[in-house]
């Protein structure tokens, strides 16, 4: 009975490890951009301890490391990287038509999903009781929040404060596009920053003026002036995007190797907990068998 169920497990686990689909793990490194680097220099620097705490005014300095890791994790983000680059193909390839560029479409069946059922009494009721999600399929055909929810699942995104890095990597079946992914990632991660910093700064230039001709002091008119350049210096270091708000110490690379599934610790890792699982179910049984018998000899 041990060598059975030691055998039945083994054989079940070496089967299902091989058709398991294969994972690939693409990693990129990247580190905030301090303010001597970045936008605005020792400029910066100067004119935010000076001026940083007037009302009405942000001057951005340096990126933290917890403001790109948030924005990493965030679903603005991460729904623009699937708007722009269409990931939804991508992500659930199983469910597109590479051949006819379209959703495979499902044949229709009874389901006893309550949310499928709920949404077939809407449509039959009229089309005054709508969907309070419109972007919900009820086709099989995946939704952006299919998308996000996949994202999840498949990014991973890591902040070591001790050498002050950011580690952002992507598992996926094909390793060019787990490599691809974590491209994608930096290059709207950048765009974003480089377009907030623009436009904080447009707003900030903005009010300066409104300030600069509502005062008549030269000397504060002379701070202001100070300032407006500053927000048109960021606004210029925007558009370079370069190292703008993070460096890549580490670009994402295709990998060689898969990550898992590790098939060869699957099969031993089976093989052990089998073996003691039918030793534990062999002495078991004799002791049920034991029980038994006295039980026979005392009747």
């Amino acid at each position: 009975m041990i060598t059975l169920v030691v055998v039945i497990i083994v054989l079940a686990t070496t089967t299902l490890s091989i058709f398991m689909t294969n994972i690939y793990q693409s990693t990129a490194i990247i580190t905030p951009i301090s303010s001597k680097e970045g936008s605005g220099g020792s400029l910066s620097s100067a004119l935010a301890q000076q001026f940083g705490g007037l009302p009405g005014i942000s001057l951005p300095g340096s990126s933290s490391a917890s403001e790109i890791v948030n924005l990493l994790k965030s679903n603005i983000l991460r729904e623009k990287i699937i708007d722009r680059y269409n990931l939804l193909p991508v992500l659930f390839y199983e469910k597109w038509d590479d051949e006819k560029k379209d959703w495979k479409k499902e044949g229709k069946s009874f389901s006893l999903n309550p949310s499928v059922l709920v949404q077939k009494v809407l449509k039959t009721i009229g089309p005054e009781i709508r969907n309070p999600n419109p972007k919900a399929q009820d086709d099989g055909i995946p939704a952006v929040w299919d998308g996000l929810r996949t994202l999840n699942k498949i990014v991973k995104v890591a902040d070591n404060k001790k050498d002050n890095t950011i580690s952002i990597s992507v598992e996926f079946s094909d390793p060019e596009m787990a490599a691809k992914m974590v491209e994608y990632f930096l290059v709207t991660l950048t765009d974003h920053m480089s377009g907030e910093a623009k436009r904080v700064a447009r707003t900030n230039r903005k009010y300066l003026e409104e300030q600069l001709w509502a005062t008549a002091d030269p000397l504060i008119k002379q701070k202001i002036y100070n300032l407006i350049a500053q927000q048109i210096e960021t606004s210029m270091m925007s558009e370079v995007k370069e190292n703008f708000a993070f460096k890549v110490i580490d670009p994402p690379k295709a990998p060689d190797k898969k990550i898992k599934p590790k098939r060869a610790q699957m099969v031993v890792i089976s093989f052990i907990t089998a073996l003691f699982a039918a030793v534990f179910m062999a002495f078991f049984l004799e002791y049920i068998e034991k029980m038994r018998d006295q039980g026979g000899k005392d009747v």
